[in-house]
């Protein structure tokens, strides 16, 4: 299941949820979804990209950086988050990824002048982010709550804004609506050229789990799940096929 959503700045944004056949362990966790700033000597490639695309913030009054914070003064997106040594199912409906601190092994960065470390890492899979060199958010929902919360923001409404010169007397709510829909630039030909807003496949009919990757030399790839990880290391040493 997937929709596509245009943010305010007119670029698309995909919502995508995936049923897998086989259940993901917690072992299993952070060799597919990583919380974690790479090594930066093992994998430049990957650091450059996590570093500028899979840090929040960091927020908070000492960053000068508060858009994401509440009239208390917290976090809406709940960072930084604790360290976590261990990847750990949590009871919410998402688990407890691993952050190690620097004192277990953890990495750091410098991002907008600060010093970050993994309490800052957006939930990423390596494999996706290095393929797209772009903000991929990945989380594992194991619960009926996460998995209600994504499809009921998959299926919310489009954005609306209210605006003109409002005279006397009745109200026309269904024209107000028409005429204050907000379409930018980029959503225009997306609907024109009839590409796909959101998409269901079949919930009973069985789909072979691909990964696919491009690459700008014109190669591209596709994996099954079993071999997935073991293109994450080739990507890792540089070699592309």
């Amino acid at each position: 299941m997937h929709t596509i959503e245009w943010q305010k700045r007119g670029l698309p944004h995909a919502h995508i949820l995936i049923w897998l056949c086989d259940k993901i362990e917690a072992t299993e966790i952070d060799h597919l979804i990583s919380n974690e700033i790479p090594d930066p000597w093992a994998d430049p490639e990957l650091y450059e990209i996590v570093t500028t695309n899979m840090i929040h913030g960091p927020c908070g009054s000492h960053y000068n950086y508060t858009s994401c914070h509440n009239k208390d003064g917290k976090c809406t997106r709940q960072y930084p988050r604790d360290f976590v040594s261990e990847a750990i199912t949590g009871s919410d409906g998402y688990p407890l990824y691993r952050r190690r601190s620097p004192a277990e092994g953890g990495f750091t960065a410098v991002v907008k002048g600060h010093q970050v470390g993994n309490r800052w890492v957006v939930p990423y899979c390596p494999l996706l982010t290095k393929a797209f060199n772009a903000h991929i958010n990945v989380e594992y929902c194991h619960s009926v709550r996460s998995i209600k919360y994504v499809c009921t923001y998959i299926n919310k409404g489009t954005d609306a804004a209210m605006f003109g010169i409002r005279q006397d007397g009745s109200v026309d709510e269904i024209q107000d609506f028409l005429a204050g829909r907000v379409i930018s630039s980029t959503e225009g030909p997306w609907h024109i050229f009839s590409f796909l807003i959101h998409e269901r496949f079949p919930a009973r009919k069985r789909r072979t789990s691909l990964f696919f990757c491009g690459y700008s030399n014109g190669c591209g790839c596709a994996y099954q799940r079993h071999n997935a990880y073991t293109v994450l290391q080739t990507l890792s040493t540089g070699r592309v096929c």
